[in-house]
């Protein structure tokens, strides 16, 4: 069964990476759209939103050319969707909810397959974590930062880069159980299904309103002659203590003795 999986499935996540490639160019193309951008502004964006995160990850991880370069299809299907982006406005309910479900596959297939090839090169699990996200949603801030606005990752929008860490956290586990392919699997349901249900409930990371942490130096001072006051204390604190309870005892000695001789 095993085997069957792992011979069938890189066939699928090569149909479901360049179905990636495609979508991410109609949403170059529609914010182009938006821009009112020339036919050159469609093929920028296009291109930006669907192989700017591959293009960067495989250019840190120094591994050859990027796979956007060397494999003639992505291209070409980058600029496909800007085409179609051109040609058709693609406003309408329907559309939206079918690139949303679409989208959603995609990322989490782009986080484990940054995942995997971080790993595969003998990096650590951060970096794999990290550059899983960067696939997944380094296009689309390449995008943002192109077309003169503020990445949508950054804020104000439903969860997708907390998806894309989910999905490459998954590859990372069964990576380090030998199941490349399962883990593709597993990271790309995982990764979609959080996107999906994170757009459908409007789940969003809550936005910074400007507190700020003060700390002033009596404050600080204050802190550290209480430091030894809770469950743990030093040798140092313990000492002081039994003079504090020496002192204490004399003090009452004295008064019982006074009281007495009044």
């Amino acid at each position: 069964m095993l085997d069957t999986l792992n011979v069938a499935l890189p066939d699928l996540f090569r149909i479901i990476d360049l179905t990636g490639v495609f979508l991410n160019g109609i949403i170059g193309g529609r914010l182009a759209r938006q821009k009112r951008f020339d036919a050159v502004g469609f093929a920028v964006l296009a291109i930006m939103s669907a192989l700017g995160g591959g293009m960067v990850r495989d250019t840190l991880l120094q591994a050859g050319p990027p796979v956007a370069l060397t494999d003639p299809y992505y291209l070409g299907t980058a600029l496909a969707g800007a085409l179609i982006a051109f040609l058709w406005r693609l406003d309408s309910k329907f559309a939206g909810r079918a690139m949303l479900v679409a989208d959603g596959l995609v990322l989490g297939t782009w986080a484990a397959t940054g995942a995997m090839k971080t790993l595969a090169l003998g990096f650590g699990v951060m970096p794999a974590i990290l550059l899983g996200m960067t696939t997944a949603v380094g296009g689309g801030m390449i995008r943002d930062v192109s077309a003169g606005n503020v990445p949508m990752v950054f804020g104000g929008n439903n969860l997708y880069a907390t998806p894309a860490a989910v999905a490459s956290i998954v590859m990372v586990i069964f990576f380090h159980f030998d199941l490349d392919m399962i883990g593709m699997l597993a990271a790309t349901i995982v990764g979609s299904s959080f996107t999906v249900v994170a757009h459908w409930r409007r789940w969003q990371l809550p936005a910074h309103d400007d507190w700020t942490l003060t700390l002033t130096s009596t404050q600080i001072r204050n802190f550290r002659k209480r430091r030894g006051s809770g469950w743990r204390l030093s040798e140092k604190d313990i000492a002081e203590l039994r003079d504090d309870r020496n002192a204490n005892r004399s003090d009452c000695g004295e008064t019982n003795s006074d009281d007495r001789g009044n």
